[in-house]
């Protein structure tokens, strides 16, 4: 058989759901079925056309003067400073727990998890109200801070940071669950083999293995933090320079300046788009080409 025919018939060597060996994996091939181009066009512009009105509809004349309020600059910083503070508490207490769930067995592991996610799909409103009943003056606990350590949550600024962390940490035990889940234990079994503990084999090598994984989770609590509206308002009401976020103010100003409430809206649009630019290769795997 001559060198030719031996190539042709390496290359039409074909692994499984693969093309020949040697190429990338094939994709479907004709166009897009109506039934699925339809509904794919409606879904886009039902996504895209509220975010289009409100870039056709922006004061961009006026947008300089609505951005140097001091009371616009005023609710950004507080709304960075606490969103920060927020993910810095889910960092906290949000890594032990994910790999609490995805690292060990134990009896209700299940509910715990259903518990912990609850936050994602519970109203705002709702979470306010309960950290109100749990953390208020007369609350569960709160009563006894109140009494015993003189603390007081709700309309505070810190009120506004647990308000915020109740809300985004569970954004960050998914995300590092998921990484945890993951990744390969054989890196955490050889150390457990060389007499490292369980914790010190998270802390040299899992930790590390999970960084990216932990770093978008906390992205993604920061993003969820700085746009917490519900349990905030409800929690720790809206006070200038104190507990009024930039959220807060956007629906302060929709009542009486509505082109001061589509310019706080678009600061708050530029960060998420920035959010959604900077996790776009954690997303999708790999960098966009």
């Amino acid at each position: 058989m001559s060198s030719t025919a031996t190539r042709r018939g390496a290359g039409e060597r074909r692994g499984p759901g693969r093309g020949p060996i040697g190429r990338g994996p094939r994709r479907g091939g004709g166009g897009v079925p109506l039934p699925l181009l339809l509904p794919a066009l409606v879904g886009l512009a039902f996504l895209l056309l509220p975010l289009l009105a409100l870039l056709i509809r922006a004061p961009w004349r006026g947008l300089p003067h609505q951005l140097s309020s001091p009371a616009v600059w005023q609710a950004l910083r507080l709304s960075l400073e606490t969103a920060t503070c927020a993910t810095a508490v889910s960092l906290v207490l949000g890594v032990p727990m994910a790999w609490l769930l995805a690292r060990t067995s134990f009896p209700g592991r299940r509910l715990v998890r259903a518990l912990v996610t609850l936050p994602l799909v519970l109203p705002p409103v709702v979470g306010g109200v309960a950290l109100l009943l749990a953390l208020g003056r007369n609350g569960v606990v709160g009563r006894w801070l109140d009494s015993a350590f003189g603390i007081t949550l709700p309309f505070t600024t810190a009120g506004v940071v647990v308000a915020e962390a109740f809300v985004a940490m569970p954004f960050l035990v998914i995300s590092v669950e998921g990484t945890l889940r993951a990744a390969d234990t054989r890196y955490e079994e050889a150390a457990a083999t060389l007499g490292a503990s369980r914790f010190t084999a998270f802390r040299r090598v899992t930790l590390p293995m999970i960084a990216p994984g932990v770093a978008a989770g906390a992205v993604l609590a920061w993003a969820r933090a700085l746009g917490e509206f519900g349990a905030t308002i409800t929690f720790a009401g809206s006070f200038p320079g104190r507990t009024q976020t930039m959220p807060l103010a956007v629906y302060l100003a929709l009542q009486d300046d509505p082109a001061a409430a589509v310019s706080l809206s678009l600061v708050l649009l530029a960060v998420s788009v920035a959010v959604l630019a900077g996790l776009r290769d954690r997303w999708t795997g790999a960098a966009a080409p």
